[in-house]
């Protein structure tokens, strides 16, 4: 018989955008002058203030174990800015776990929160679902899946802002729902939802959990929170009260604070089922990573009281980048996007040639030869939209966290290539 792994992990696609990343890079290291629009990460160095507060935690000896969800005192800070930035009532530091970057923190909380089998070991499929509005961040399925839920998308568009509506969210719960994921600002759109938009989602939700889903929990991912350039304020949806202690927030530096390779993250909840997530994702965390490095948590502490500065400059650089690419994306033929309003991401549906061949000889059937034609002809590294949901076949995402010249070169090498399909 032949050795073989798990059907879990066989079965686990590999995330896109880390392949495209590998492959740009690789070509990079070959000489190859390729644009990479891949990576979801700032162009931008850790602020100075953090690396020199890590340094000096470092020369404390504070490289031991600390406390499985991190320790007091950053827990402590956590829980103070959920509640006076963010206005989520009943956060304590007992509210808070801090894990190895954002990835596991949602890793936990769906392990926390989808069951695979009934109280009597049994196939359990009720309050299975996850309803994913898409298109969606390329892990937040694969994970769910993981943890035994159904991925029920909820599909949008670039005209509707790639945002769903409460009638839409209303009409697909269930008694088997189980997390509603909200992402704003998004990845891949960089588009968000208003404060009245997000009043309106939590009423259904509120509604759904006392009539047909009581088990229904919201999941937030708000990693790009000070990301936010446009008209829209940011609001998290954990702070209206009807759906509070049902929320759970997932938030992190990396993103606003250029800490993407610090490896840190952190959930948090409200109230007594908050606390109860919170406690089981810590008894998981301390069954796999244990805990988070003690010296990296000073460096996030001074990033979040110190950096405020910092933080203008990068979301700044951001808000004229997003007006750039939408300019110049948006003057393409073919091309249909929303405009960025947070994060550092265009989705451009790139339908209207689809069907076509590249000047190079290959036929475009989706957005994975776009961008293989793209890299290969142009040597332009975008993310097919596949794995963003059943409905990215029709689009591919662009980071616009480079330079404003790498935003101008890119458009026109993107431009080319559009001129010379055929068909």
């Amino acid at each position: 018989m032949a050795l073989s792994v798990s059907r879990r992990a066989a079965s686990l696609k590999p995330s896109s955008t880390v392949a495209v990343m590998n492959r740009a890079k690789a070509l990079k290291a070959q000489g190859v002058d390729v644009l990479n629009f891949g990576a979801g990460e700032p162009d931008f160095n850790s602020p100075e203030v953090a690396k020199a507060a890590a340094i000096a935690a470092l020369q404390a000896n504070q490289t031991r174990y600390i406390e499985t969800a991190g320790d007091a005192e950053s827990r402590q800070l956590l829980a103070d800015l959920l509640t006076t930035r963010n206005g989520i009532p009943g956060v304590t530091r007992d509210h808070v776990i801090i894990t190895s970057g954002v990835k596991m923190a949602l890793y936990l909380a769906f392990q926390t929160l989808f069951d695979a089998a009934g109280p009597d070991g049994g196939p359990d499929r009720s309050q299975q679902d996850l309803l994913l509005p898409v298109p969606a961040w390329v892990s937040f399925a694969p994970m769910a899946e993981l943890a035994g839920a159904r991925i029920v998308e909820l599909p949008t568009t670039p005209e509707s802002g790639f945002k769903i509506t409460p009638q839409q969210l209303k009409a697909a719960i269930t008694p088997r729902s189980r997390v509603v994921l909200i992402n704003s600002p998004s990845n891949p759109t960089s588009t968000m939802y208003t404060p009245d938009e997000l009043r309106a989602l939590a009423a259904v939700v509120d509604e759904a959990a006392r009539t047909i889903a009581p088990n229904l929990v919201i999941v937030a991912d708000e990693l790009y929170q000070n990301i936010v350039f446009g008209s829209v304020p940011f609001m998290s949806i954990g702070s209206v009260p009807s759906v509070a202690e049902r929320t759970i927030t997932i938030n992190g530096p990396g993103k606003s604070f250029a800490m993407t390779g610090w490896r840190l993250g952190w959930a948090s909840g409200s109230g007594e089922f908050g606390k109860a997530v919170i406690g089981a994702m810590t008894k998981l965390q301390g069954q796999t990573t244990t805990c988070v490095p003690a010296f990296c948590l000073a460096g996030m502490r001074s990033a979040l009281t110190q950096c405020e500065k910092d933080l203008e400059t990068m979301r700044a650089a951001f808000a004229k980048r997003a007006d750039l690419i939408y300019s110049l994306l948006s003057g393409l033929p073919g091309l249909k996007l929303a405009r960025p309003q947070g994060a550092f991401y265009v989705f451009p549906d790139i339908s209207a040639h689809l069907g076509k061949t590249s000047a190079g000889g290959r036929k475009l059937a989706g957005a994975a030869d776009f961008a293989a034609a793209l890299l290969d002809e142009q040597q332009m590294a975008v993310v097919p939209g596949e794995d963003f949901g059943t409905m990215g076949v029709r689009h591919i995402r662009m980071s616009f966290a480079c330079s404003e010249a790498q935003l101008t070169e890119g458009a026109r090498r993107l431009g080319v290539f559009i001129a010379g399909l055929k068909g």
